[in-house]
């Protein structure tokens, strides 16, 4: 079993860094949480995550969740370790303290999130789904809702789903036939709905189901869809739990990784009708839904970093350990840690994980301003450039942790394909986030349609300058960073020169867009670690000796050597242009 230490360092240093945590604790809402309350609350965290949540992992893997006599059993010893999670206030730092939550800005949420998705990715799904529920009742639930279940959504007491999908409609939400009839005070839900994660378990007192559904006289397509709150129990108006709601579990499907969580098909009003009330306007279901969704984005990206960081520990410690040849310098048999495409491959996952880490804080602490900065403009901007990096985060961050994965396993060589070992579950968890909540080929539709050709790439070209700025400051430093800036600049001018093309055939964007995100996303991490490299490189100008410093420069410099260069792949292959997809028919595909 893998040993999980939480990269306390590392954090550290992105807090200082990246989210200049010091000016964002600053910002109305966030006085009371300051620096060194941070560095008080996060260690405690991680001792907890360490501790208690990891080793969960394989045998959550072993056993997964199953459905018996009609409930849902979940992975064994989950119950009272999330009961231990709830108690200690870890489901959700960034809760609005007017409904009981801690009130943290979102950055530091994300550092526990990161440690609860390291330790055991589909146990994190509980709260990261629950938060979306807080997300999108925060925004469109009405004051009695607000006032009846954030507080217990908000400490974990009760947790939270999200139903879209179902079995005619997945992605094509215009397909939806969930009906919603409207009777007295209430509305009565009937359908089905699959792939609900977390549907139903016994971890939490009660479960509150954000549904989409229909009224009968609703428009067709995507118009006519409304969101409703459906209670596993109903709650009474004391707020003590009622009588159990008309839904259920009618399956928990059997998946190839995060078999700690459960996947549901759940069946709404087989005796009547489950109860159900409206969240915000009727026919707006889409609107509300996806302020949840956009939420769970940003979560699954950094799910990526997570689990790469998980199967990066692992490889390490196995690398150390594993004997095997001869290496210069070495008495004797060697640890394979020794030899050269060991070490390349150790440096790459590595590089790929720090780079997603640094991406997915830049876009929440933008977040964080978006909601708190005293500044209308401000706000409206980094609104804007998180809506920009949301489709990066999920997209690059979730292709980074598939490669780093199977990385995992490559360096335990044959024992990587061992299930014992451990490695081959972190590649299975980690396949899954390429395609939920959205896929990316969706995050690549919505970054170069709705984030770019939407406003003539107007944000992303203020971003793009921030990152030309970034080249421009460290083109007068020593060594290795002025060569980081150099190769930072060229990054820069590639995203340009596809951004020109992309505005220029907009036509071809369905095509081209996959490897649009890929060349954004490489050259945003890189961006950010060249500025993390920079200030390593200040401390250590400045006296330092922490090993550490010296680490981040070199994973720069491994980065641009030789993960930033597919970029230059990426940005033939768009410019190529689209007509090759097109040479194909659907006929063509089978074989005669």
């Amino acid at each position: 079993m893998s040993i999980y230490k939480v990269p306390q360092k590392e954090l550290s240093f992105i807090f200082d860094e990246i989210i200049n945590y010091s000016d964002l604790s600053s910002l109305p809402g966030f006085e009371e949480a300051s620096r060194d309350m941070v560095d008080s609350v996060l260690p405690e965290a991680a001792k907890f995550f360490e501790e208690i949540v990891a080793p969960t992992n394989p045998e959550g893997d072993k056993h997964p969740a199953v459905l018996k006599d009609g409930e849902v059993v979940t992975s064994p010893g989950l119950d009272p370790i999330y009961r231990q999670m709830v108690e200690a206030g870890w489901c959700c730092l960034n809760g609005d303290s007017r409904y009981g939550g801690a009130g943290f800005p979102s950055v530091v949420d994300l550092a526990v999130q990161e440690m609860l998705q390291s330790a055991n990715v589909g146990f994190s799904l509980l709260p990261m789904l629950t938060r979306g529920v807080v997300h999108a009742l925060g925004l469109y639930g009405s004051d009695e809702q607000k006032q009846t279940y954030l507080g217990n959504l908000i400490s974990g007491v009760w947790s939270g789903t999200m139903n879209l999908t179902e079995p005619q409609a997945g992605t094509d939400l215009s397909a939806v036939k969930t009906k919603a009839v409207f009777n007295g005070d209430h509305y009565l839900i009937s359908g089905q709905k699959i792939y609900i994660t977390w549907g139903d378990h016994s971890c939490a007192d009660n479960i509150i189901h954000l549904v989409l559904a229909r009224r009968p006289d609703a428009p067709e397509g995507n118009q006519g869809i409304s969101l409703f709150l459906v209670p596993k129990f109903l709650v009474n108006a004391d707020g003590s739990l009622g009588e159990r709601n008309d839904v259920k579990a009618v399956g928990v499907e059997h998946k190839l990784g995060i078999h700690s969580s459960p996947t549901c098909t759940l069946a709404f009003g087989d005796n009547g009708g489950a109860v159900g009330y409206l969240v915000g306007e009727e026919n707006k279901g889409l609107q509300c839904m996806f302020s949840m969704m956009n939420n769970a984005r940003l979560s699954v990206g950094h799910q990526g970093v997570a689990v790469g960081e998980r199967a990066y520990q692992q490889a390490v410690g196995y690398a150390q350990d594993r004997l095997q040849g001869r290496a210069p310098g070495v008495e004797g048999r060697a640890a394979i840690i020794h030899h050269p495409d060991v070490k390349r491959m150790l440096m790459q996952m590595r590089a790929l994980t720090e780079a997603g880490r640094a991406m997915s804080y830049y876009a929440i602490a933008a977040e964080d301003r978006s909601s708190h900065h005293p500044d209308a403009t401000v706000r409206e901007q980094n609104a804007q450039l998180v809506e920009v990096l949301t489709p990066l985060v999920k997209g690059w961050c979730t292709e980074m942790a598939m490669e780093s994965t199977s990385l995992g396993v490559q360096v335990h060589g044959g024992m990587g394909f061992i299930e014992e070992t451990g490695a081959a579950q972190h590649m299975r968890d980690a396949r899954i986030l390429p395609i939920y909540e959205g896929t990316n080929g969706i995050q690549a539709l919505d970054f170069i349609g709705r984030k770019c050709l939407r406003d003539g790439g107007q944000v992303v070209q203020r971003l793009l300058a921030d990152m030309a700025a970034t080249a421009e400051q460290v083109s007068g430093a020593q060594g290795t960073v002025a060569t980081l800036g150099v190769r930072l600049q060229q990054a820069v001018e590639q995203c340009r020169e596809a951004l020109d093309y992309v505005l220029g055939h907009s036509e071809e964007s369905p095509a081209i867009a996959y490897n649009f995100l890929m060349l954004y996303g490489g050259a945003v991490s890189y961006w950010l670690l060249v500025k993390l490299a920079a200030a390593a490189q200040q401390r250590l100008d400045s006296g330092e000796t922490d090993r550490f410093y010296n680490q981040k420069i070199v994973t720069a410099e491994f980065f641009s050597t030789q993960i930033l260069p597919r970029n230059s792949g990426y940005l033939q292959a768009l410019v190529s242009g689209a007509a090759i997809f097109d040479a194909l028919q659907p006929a063509d595909f089978a074989h005669s």
